[in-house]
């Protein structure tokens, strides 16, 4: 077996462990979940894809974290996909040398463009060309919007602004700038490097920060496949640009993350929970996974327990359709790293079984999905949803590529596990972003695959005689999408 490759589920009994839940959680790691032992432990409370931040950390530490991830995966016998997350031309507040700072309202505060450590009135901020983008009377947002300046004039590499809405402030932090275009791109040559560095380690999927327009997508695939690479690419949402242009970046990107905390400044605040809406929306139609993310559980970074309020908003994301909420700060910096997976998982199993029971919203995605022209492959998807309704279906089973099948069937949000086995390890990695999908990843698939499969299916003892089982197969093997037949088992 290569280093990076995943474990063959068929080989091994114990690999096949369901959840109690279907929704995906993300999980960012870092300074507060960097050892074995948590890594291990947030797994086990449901941790489907690590997040690795590129925005903080060396080459090393990220190749040390990946290295612990792979073995407790294989160990613990559990599909975990790693996930790089880029960078990008993230406009940040320098280094302060005593941090936090209070900024209170009404101070006066310098920001500059010199290489120089934050000092008293003093914080530098790395984007050359702030001087010249700024006018007096624009605001300027730091720390996720938290804090907001507004500019009173420009004197050369200093921009002087007042304080309007006070608070802390520590190295490192966003800065935003609504309503100004930025001389930046979105896929910067740190980025590549990234790419290059995260490829040689095994890593294929990458959520790509600041997307404003499709090319930006095409960029980064086609930088990898000069290197021979197949990815699997997320956009990040998180720019007005990007959300005006969201049609032809859907087309092109194989997933999407809602990045609230960037949006929330970018956008009017109170616009935000109608984009999330629609882009769930957006991505469940094609057919692709979405990721909600950013404070999410975020009282959960100091204390034991969420507000009533984020507890709402991650059921409410679930039942709006999301494929995957994510946890930042709560898992990277957090003090309850494991504490914050365990009570999104059991979110997300309460929300889950609820919508079972009333059906509540299935109605509304069968109807998009259906209003519009279908092709072979969603006709499929779509009678395996009328079997799960109306048959108890136990199980559906798919031999996948690509892992089409398994997404578009996922689109409907069937209250039953859905068994994807595949021979391609990125897609077995990539399906686990997909709501209600378990991937299982072999090495090869018998031309008596069904058989083979379910005789597993029995030695692992996840079923019983009388179970109905929903199977999928295309009848032309090694075509992405290409399902065109489904058989109803009674298994005995």
């Amino acid at each position: 077996m290569q280093e990076n490759e995943p474990k063959n589920v068929l080989e091994d009994v114990s690999c096949f462990k369901l959840p109690d839940h279907k929704t995906k959680i993300v999980c960012t790691l870092g300074p507060a979940s960097s050892s074995e032992n948590i890594i291990r432990k947030l797994i086990m409370k449901g941790m489907n894809i690590s997040r690795l931040n590129f925005s903080h950390g060396n080459f090393q530490d990220h190749k040390d974290v990946i290295q612990k991830i792979r073995n407790i995966s294989r160990e613990l016998c559990i599909e975990i996909a790693i996930m790089a997350d880029l960078p990008g031309p993230k406009i940040r507040t320098g280094k302060l040398e005593t941090e936090p700072i209070h900024l209170s309202k009404g101070d006066e505060v310098i920001l500059t463009t010199e290489n120089v450590r934050g000092e008293g009135q003093i914080i530098p901020v790395n984007y050359k060309k702030l001087p010249e983008s700024v006018s007096p009377g624009n605001f300027i947002y730091l720390n996720d919007g938290f804090i907001q300046l507004e500019c009173l004039k420009i004197l050369k590499n200093n921009v002087y602004c007042r304080v309007i809405t006070e608070g802390p402030l520590s190295s490192n932090k966003g800065v935003n700038l609504p309503g100004i275009d930025i001389d930046l791109e979105p896929v910067t040559e740190n980025d590549l490097k990234v790419i290059d560095f995260a490829l040689d380690a095994g890593v294929d999927i990458f959520s790509i920060s600041f997307v404003e327009k499709a090319e930006d997508i095409e960029k980064v695939r086609n930088f990898a496949l000069k290197r021979g690479k197949s990815v699997f690419l997320i956009a990040k949402i998180e720019r007005e640009k990007a959300v005006r242009d969201i049609d032809r970046i859907i087309e092109v990107s194989d997933g999407l993350m809602i990045a609230r905390g960037d949006m929330g400044v970018e956008l009017p605040i109170q616009n935000v929970p109608q984009v999330q809406k629609e882009l769930i929306a957006k991505a469940t139609m094609k057919g692709i996974p979405v990721i909600t993310a950013t404070h999410m559980l975020e009282s959960m970074t100091e204390n034991i327990r969420p507000t009533r309020a984020e507890v709402t908003d991650v059921a409410n994301a679930i039942l709006d359709g999301t494929d995957a909420v994510m946890l930042s700060g709560e898992t990277a910096v957090g003090k309850y790293p494991v504490e914050s997976v365990e009570m999104m998982s059991s979110i997300a199993k309460a929300s889950e079984e609820w919508r079972d029971r009333t059906r509540w919203g299935i109605e509304r995605i069968e109807t998009r999905i259906c209003g519009v022209e279908m092709n072979i492959d969603d006709v499929i998807s779509h009678h395996v949803n009328e079997a799960v309704q109306r048959l108890s279906v136990d199980y559906v089973v798919t031999p996948t590529m690509s892992g089409q099948t398994a997404r578009r069937i996922s689109r409907f949000r069937p209250s039953t596990w859905i068994l994807a086995f595949s021979r391609y390890p990125l897609t077995a990695q990539s399906l686990t972003l997909s709501y209600g999908v378990f991937p299982v990843y072999v090495k090869k698939l018998e031309t008596d695959w069904e058989n083979t499969v379910l005789g597993k299916m029995k030695e692992w003892g996840i079923y019983q005689s009388g179970d109905i089982v929903v199977l999928t197969q295309g009848q032309s093997p090694g075509r992405p999408g290409g399902t065109n037949l489904l058989k109803i088992l009674t298994l005995v």
